[in-house]
């Protein structure tokens, strides 16, 4: 092995920078424990020394353990400097651009991969379903580890799903549909266990409200999820408030999580201060246990080692970057992910959505009068100001929200084409894309309701029940 990183390594971002710099840390403590020859240690050592070197000439920062760079982005005198970048973590998503967060600059400061057309193709191949229109139209579109899943999938290794949801509200909207509508679909196309976390915990420890409202959230969020189409003998819902209490193998990957992550590095990776509650501190190794398949001995039959694939929206990241620099210390698979973009408010794409904003989304609850009203009124425009304007010129869909909305919702592929076709052109005009999301979202809403009718109190007992599901592991 060379003793200095070679040119290829010096053309890696920050952050896949660190993530060499991990991995040769463990292959170090991996042939110390495996008793090696001592030169091929001394050779793993001198490269782990040379890449943690490049890592500080790169960043500016010497390499912490599980603590990640601050988003830097390099310029060409090869120093370092705050840019005007987007704000993304687990609480924020801010941008200035109207088109919304620049999803390709966010790949490579977080180091993921790009989902591209051969990824897609392969999805396909591997499973005999047209992928899903969110990996069509670039929804979900980054991943990290997705290639081990499907190999794994090929050689007939089972894996599982897991995603989650923080209940804030009672009422959840239309854009906390998007990681639950393909999670689904992924379920179908692979046939594997689906475990949905509710975080009573976190809401609780983050918002002002009682232990006993989160947990009243939870439940009703728990009826909208149902209320997707999931399989119950294929899914476990839970609650953080009632499982942790209930699962030893939960509870245990918990604490083994906590060990290998200090103070420093949370507050680094999340931004937390010291006048945050110690709730705060520790929730991360909490939303990271589901992660491990030994989390669920019910569903598992005490199997470890089964690889997780998470779905969700790229904000969580921070979250499974701790998870997967902490896995291989614990003797567990990295989980894999696929990350979805944000669903923008109805007012413009520079923020996410917020559930205490009645007016910056379409809510599950809302009637047909309410959506219509809703998205004439606040749906931001990428028309003009005129219409002569507008037929000369036509519109922008790249900041039009009612076209956005419609990337997400309408799943006929030629009908939306004709529609970005038509607004560009300035042959259809603002309130004609509007009228045509109103009539989409119309049925949609209503008929999610209906679906949530039927879930009784009793169906998501059952859900939420820790069992065997229909699998043999």
């Amino acid at each position: 092995m060379a003793d200095s990183p070679n040119c290829d390594l010096k053309s890696l971002s920050p952050l896949q920078l660190f993530e060499r710099v991990t991995e040769q840390g463990e292959k170090v403590r991996a042939l110390k424990a495996g008793k090696a020859p001592k030169d091929e240690i001394d050779a793993a050592v001198r490269m782990l020394l040379s890449l943690k070197l490049l890592y500080k000439t790169t960043t500016g920062q010497d390499y912490q353990a599980g603590l990640p760079p601050k988003d830097l982005v390099l310029i060409n005198n090869g120093t370092t400097k705050e840019e005007d970048e987007d704000l993304v973590d687990p609480w924020n998503v801010q941008t200035s651009n109207a088109k919304g967060v620049d999803y390709d600059k966010l790949i490579v400061r977080f180091g993921s991969s790009k989902i591209d057309t051969d990824l897609i193709n392969r999805i396909e191949r591997a499973t005999g379903q047209k992928p899903h229109h969110f990996l069509r139209r670039g929804i979900f579109f980054s991943h990290r580890d997705m290639d081990q899943v499907l190999d794994a999938y090929e050689n007939k290794k089972p894996f599982y799903l897991y995603t989650g949801r923080g209940p804030s509200s009672q009422a959840m909207h239309v854009g906390h549909l998007i990681p639950f509508m393909f999670t689904k679909w992924l379920q179908e196309v692979f046939d594997v266990p689906l475990v949905i976390q509710l975080t009573d915990d976190e809401k609780y420890l983050w918002k002002d409200m009682t232990i006993e409202k989160a947990y009243e959230y939870a439940r009703e969020n728990a009826k909208d999820i149902i209320a997707c189409g999931f399989d119950i003998n294929k899914t476990f819902i839970f609650s953080d408030l009632d499982y942790l209490g209930t699962s030893a193998g939960f509870y245990k990957n918990i604490v083994k999580v906590q060990k290998h992550v200090t103070f420093n590095q949370v507050k680094g990776i999340f931004g937390f201060t010291d006048s945050d509650c110690i709730g705060k501190i520790s929730f991360p190794s909490i939303q990271a246990a589901p992660s491990f398949s030994s989390s669920f001995p019910q569903i598992f039959n005490g199997k470890e080692n089964i690889q997780c694939l998470i779905p969700c929206a790229i904000d969580q990241d921070p979250y499974f970057r701790m998870t997967r620099d902490v896995a291989p210390r614990i003797g567990q698979p990295k989980p894999a992910l696929l990350h979805s973009v944000f669903f923008p408010a109805l007012q413009g794409a520079q923020t996410k959505m917020s559930a205490s904003d009645p007016n910056s989304s379409i809510f599950l609850t809302d009637t047909p009068k309410q959506i219509k009203t809703k998205i004439n009124k606040h749906a931001f425009s990428g028309g003009r100001d005129t219409i002569e304007e507008h037929r000369k010129y036509g519109g922008n869909c790249d900041v039009d929200v009612s076209f956005m909305y419609l990337t997400f919702f309408l799943e006929d592929d030629d009908r939306l084409e004709q529609l970005k076709q038509a607004y560009t052109s300035g042959e259809l005009l603002t309130g004609e894309l509007k009228k045509v999301l109103i009539e989409t979202m119309q049925p949609l809403v209503a008929a999610h309701q209906e679906r949530r009718k039927q879930v009784a109190d009793e169906i998501v007992k059952q859900f939420m029940t820790p069992r065997k599901l229909a699998f043999e592991f």
